[in-house]
């Protein structure tokens, strides 16, 4: 069986903004709500609001966020 190439850091950081967005909007869906529905949001900011949450990931390394993506079998 032909072992496949380990993922590179951009499918790596691609993988890991994926699970951590869907991780974030579970853990505060009762405040996005929240924040969504007010009166005074436009829809217009709603891409200002997702990019805000992306910026977490940048706390992270790429050897965290590859340990996270893989299940901690990176090497």
């Amino acid at each position: 069986m032909p072992q496949t190439a380990p993922p590179t850091d951009a499918q790596i950081s691609e993988d890991f903004t994926r699970y951590y967005m869907q991780r974030a909007t579970e853990e505060f869906a009762e405040d996005l709500n929240a924040i969504r529905t007010a009166d005074d949001f436009q829809d217009s900011a709603l891409p200002i609001l997702v990019h805000a949450l992306q910026q977490g990931t940048s706390i992270f390394s790429i050897e965290d966020k590859r340990r996270i993506v893989t299940g901690g079998q990176a090497k």
